[in-house]
């Protein structure tokens, strides 16, 4: 009974965080909106109340910031997630999807089909983006398995093939787009959440909860692979099998959010480090709670991306590195530090 009301009082405080960082998301920008609005607007769009607002008010809150702020928070969760598993599948602490490349693939992959039209219509964005994540993370892991050099092997070939892709992007924009579009692209490739509508909720939302739930159902996998693939298959988990599936959902994730706000480093390498400073190693409750500071982070970084310059809106992925880089600093120093 005690571990089920501690359940549900954490369930209920980190509903609680993350309302309030969504309800911050759409009241604070370049106009400000008092918190009031906000509450009044989601109450006539949701429970169809019949309170008067400011029909720009409440376009704005409604079409703009909320729709952004639920991306913001899936696209951070996703990459959160995404970078725990990662972490725990190659017990590397470097392992991120940005730096193995899977975040490179997908950009190569949404790029060309948003430019040079692969697939023949029958390929949208996000599939291109989940086969070019795909490509890489295979790519990335067959060099590193032929170079033989252990855990260090994953991520020089992960840093080899992000330059890869990155050229091939770049080659791919030059050759194919024309002056907007490349303004466009390169703009994207930073990360932006400008363009970010309710179809987006709609496509974000439903994968980071999917993968997340895919996750928690094989966290008592990811805490044997901590201790080695073959310790793993010792204690009766299918290593391959889990591999696999753990593997694809990250690389889906991530394809899904590069598709829809670009590619943005640094939250699925600094997140997963917090979150087990605060709670731990075992991933049913390093997975949720790494979800939880994913989201919230990256709400904020939006809210900053917005308000820094007035009356300009920088990439996000130039907030998150800014903000990342020295974390991700402290935590090497302090883990350093600690006997």
């Amino acid at each position: 009974m005690r571990a089920c009301f501690t359940i549900t009082r954490a369930v209920l405080l980190a509903a609680g965080f993350l309302g309030l960082a969504l309800w911050l998301g759409a009241a604070i920008g370049e106009t400000s909106i008092s918190m009031d609005v906000v509450a009044r607007t989601v109450a006539n769009r949701v429970f169809h109340a019949d309170y008067p607002l400011d029909a720009i008010d409440e376009g704005i809150i409604w079409n703009y910031r909320l729709s952004r702020a639920v991306v913001a928070a899936c696209c951070g969760a996703a990459l959160a997630v995404s970078g725990v598993v990662l972490q725990a599948l190659l017990r590397n602490p470097l392992a991120d999807p940005y730096i193995l490349g899977i975040s490179a693939g997908a950009s190569m992959g949404a790029v060309s089909v948003a430019i040079m039209g692969f697939g023949a219509g029958l390929l949208t964005m996000p599939l291109g983006a989940f086969l070019g994540a795909l490509l890489a993370f295979t790519l990335v892991s067959l060099l590193a398995l032929r170079a033989g050099r252990g855990n260090s092997a994953i991520i020089l070939a992960g840093v080899a093939g992000s330059q890869l892709f990155n050229a091939l992007t770049s080659f791919i924009v030059t050759k194919a787009a024309n002056a907007e579009q490349a303004r466009g692209i390169m703009f994207w490739l930073l990360g932006n959440l400008s363009g970010v509508r309710w179809p987006d909720v709609w496509l974000a939302l439903p994968a980071t909860v999917l993968g997340l739930a895919i996750c928690l159902w094989h966290s008592r996998a990811l805490d044997a692979f901590t201790f080695g693939s073959q310790s793993a298959a010792s204690l009766g988990i299918p290593v391959r099998r889990v591999y696999i599936v753990l593997a694809g959902i990250s690389a889906l994730m991530t394809a899904i959010m590069v598709s829809i706000v670009g590619s943005i480093g640094f939250i699925g390498l600094v997140i997963p480090h917090a979150a087990r400073m605060i709670v731990g190693v075992r991933h049913g409750r390093l997975l949720p709670f790494a979800a939880l500071i994913g989201a919230i982070f990256m709400i904020g970084a939006d809210i900053v991306s917005r308000t820094m310059i007035p009356g300009q809106v920088l990439p996000i992925g130039v907030i998150t590195a800014l903000f990342g880089a020295p974390a991700f600093a402290l935590i090497l120093c302090q883990r350093r530090s600690t006997p």
